[in-house]
């Protein structure tokens, strides 16, 4: 009998607890409808609701995280349209930021990159509209155009008073992920420039890494991943393990259960164990931080210069039945230990901050290369 009574009492405070739930959310419902009405009869000047409702459902996505959005029928089909050289873009990947547009990184050898955008930048303004109250997607589409037309941006950087003003012409952005070659006073480092993730970025580094094994003089590695946004999770998993003989590299966890998963490395070592240098700053993002944080937490490579962006979440993108879309975070990465990324990022083993006017990746002025040269030769 007491354990009817203790079930009757579990079921009479579920259905209890679901009802009350239901019942708050349909008066915020309620008093959504209010205030539209309000805002219909007494707001200053007429509006379009259309447009209210579109901002007010960006909004509830944008509570979310930073990288959640809503996207309108016709932004939609831009985003999934083939350009095919018809439009131009900056090169910079974007997040947004109490409200502001902030750069998780420019893509090298890109216009935004050329013309001095940096990680952490804070784009305020686009040509003449402000970007506080504006969506990511919005912002997106005012900095996408015709190939050859320019765009004035205006940006706040960490530790310069004034706004900076920039004058960027767009291009079509094609990014060759991965460049390489020897480098060290003695010739003798393989040095692996991973821009972005994309599909075949494994390919590209795996050809690399088999050329530099057939020199007898290579006794290590220095993969840059510096400005690299992320891109694919499959291939930063492939990549990853390249560099390592077992262990975990990432694992996935949603609400779902198809959304949680654990992804290991293969038996054998691409490099034959030789020594790793990586090198990040605050415009490695997401699949970079689970790369070097793999790396890290197997203290399989030395982790050389500033703490990453983190950004350790997966994104999908779902259609809506008006034709829109919405960006919709997913899951989060963890790293091996079982840290999260977000927010966090990856923290260097080596500290080394980017110095001098003249800075350049993959020059003279990188002192952050440098430096990784030089533990080799110590």
């Amino acid at each position: 009998m007491k354990k009817i009574l203790i079930l009757s009492f579990i079921y009479f405070n579920t259905i209890y607890s679901f009802a009350y739930s239901n019942n708050v959310l349909y008066e915020k419902i309620d008093l959504f409808g209010e205030v539209l009405e309000k805002i219909k009869k007494d707001y200053v000047d007429e509006v379009d609701q259309a447009n209210v409702i579109d901002s007010a459902i960006n909004g509830v996505l944008q509570s979310l995280d930073p990288y959640s959005a809503y996207m309108s029928p016709e932004l939609f089909r831009e985003m999934q349209t083939d350009t095919r050289g018809e439009f131009g873009g900056l090169g910079i990947e974007i997040g947004m930021e109490a409200g502001v547009v902030k750069v998780i990184s420019p893509i090298d050898d890109t216009p935004a990159e050329k013309a001095g955008i940096k990680a952490g930048d804070y784009i305020v303004k686009i040509g003449k509209e402000q970007v506080q109250g504006k969506s990511l997607m919005e912002a997106v589409k005012l900095m996408r155009g015709p190939v050859g037309t320019s765009i004035d941006l205006t940006v706040r950087r960490k530790n310069v008073r004034k706004p900076i003003e920039f004058k960027i012409t767009r291009k079509v952005i094609e990014v060759r992920s991965v460049n390489s070659e020897i480098i060290g006073d003695k010739k003798n480092l393989g040095y692996i420039r991973l821009k972005s993730f994309n599909e075949n970025s494994d390919k590209q580094i795996l050809l690399s890494i088999k050329k530099f094994e057939k020199n007898s003089k290579i006794k290590g590695y220095v993969i840059d991943l510096r400005n690299n946004p992320g891109g694919l999770l499959s291939q930063a998993i492939n990549i990853t393990d390249f560099f390592l003989n077992d262990g975990e590299i990432v694992s996935t966890k949603g609400r779902k259960v198809s959304e949680t998963r654990k992804f290991f490395a293969r038996k054998g070592d691409e490099t034959k164990g030789k020594p790793l240098v990586v090198l990040i700053n605050n415009g490695s993002a997401s699949a970079s931080e689970i790369f070097a944080g793999a790396l890290k937490d197997h203290k399989r490579a030395i982790i050389l210069g500033e703490s990453s962006y983190g950004k350790g979440s997966v994104q999908s993108i779902i259609p809506l039945r008006n034709g829109g879309g919405m960006r919709l975070t997913i899951s989060k990465y963890y790293l091996p230990s079982g840290k999260s990324i977000s927010e966090v990022g990856v923290t260097p083993d080596i500290f080394v901050e980017e110095v001098g006017d003249d800075f350049k990746i993959n020059s003279k002025a990188d002192n952050q290369l440098n430096y990784a040269i030089k533990l080799f030769n110590s």
